[in-house]
């Protein structure tokens, strides 16, 4: 008889985090390790996690990891993937080989969108965009808790449009995207974005703590870099709420945590959403850096 053990692997840029959860999605054990930057220490480490958790707790019945990236439908390989090393590679195959077990890849931001709507912020809502403002910027969709995965495995993929409404000089302020072109979304709300636009802007080298705090302090340029960043935020979600309209909208990784978003977000968003009355909340995740590790447990 089955024990119901599920486990999630959160495949991250600097972290690689894995859960084991019980039947009622109850954490049993967790573990994070650095994330190597090359394809084959990727893979050890990840193997070494599982075989670490089924050594002391039997076998589970089922495995899923959450990826920066997708699976192509074509070649079945890694796409898309801001862990740029893991592009090309045959990823799932790979660990099939090493653990000879069955593993079900999911892009991370759909393994988040899943954990808040399974039992989140977005648990008593049918359709969930749950976007990622970490170290890239991402989405994924789950309707009535079920990953919306598109017929090119591209949904909720809104970092990689351009930024709605952009000037010139916006355009001109961020860094070429890796996906080869200028202007994506994930280049202005990420946390390298967000910090890389105020660094060039103002010749300094802070990182986003940093920038928080002179914001506390009432620094000038903090306070425009913080209401230029969610206005840009605004402009970007209001595209989702007028073309998917979601029940609600759930922010997540490491720019989410920043306060002032709420605190100025519904009124920005006013100006741009196609409705006299925005009925969509736009609220902060549940499960923090656990969230898309527990989405790909649930997979």
């Amino acid at each position: 008889m089955s024990n119901g053990y599920r486990i999630g692997i959160d495949l991250g840029g600097t972290k690689t985090e894995a859960l084991l959860i019980d039947i009622d999605g109850n954490k049993v054990f967790s573990k994070r390790i650095p994330t190597e930057k090359n394809y084959q220490g990727t893979i050890k480490g990840i193997v070494n996690l599982i075989n670490e958790i089924e050594e002391k707790f039997t076998t589970v019945e089922s495995i899923g990891i959450g990826i920066p990236g997708s699976v192509s439908l074509e070649t079945s390989l890694i796409k898309n993937a801001n862990s740029i090393w893991l592009n090309g590679k045959p990823l799932r195959n790979d660990l099939k080989k090493s653990l000879n077990k069955e593993i079900k890849l999911e892009n991370d931001a759909n393994c988040f969108a899943l954990s808040e709507a399974v039992d989140g912020a977005g648990k008593s809502h049918s359709v969930v965009f749950g976007v990622i403002i970490g170290t890239g910027t991402g989405a994924g969709i789950a309707i009535d808790k079920k990953v919306l995965k598109g017929k090119n495995r591209v949904a909720g993929e809104f970092g990689h449009n351009a930024l709605p409404r952009s000037s010139d000089t916006e355009i001109s302020l961020a860094k070429p995207c890796y996906c080869g072109l200028r202007g994506c979304i994930e280049t202005y709300l990420s946390g390298p974005g967000f910090t890389g636009i105020f660094n060039s802007t103002h010749n300094t080298n802070f990182e986003t703590k940093e920038i928080i705090e002179l914001y506390e302090n009432n620094d000038s340029r903090a306070v425009e870099a913080l209401d230029d960043y969610v206005d840009r935020l605004a402009r970007s979600l209001s595209d989702v709420i007028n073309v998917l309209d979601p029940d609600i909208i759930i922010l997540g990784g490491g720019m989410s945590n920043i306060n002032y978003i709420y605190d100025h977000i519904d009124n920005k968003l006013s100006k741009y959403v196609f409705n006299e009355t925005i009925f969509t909340k736009i609220v902060k995740n549940v499960h923090g850096d656990s969230g898309g590790v527990r989405g790909a447990a649930w997979l």
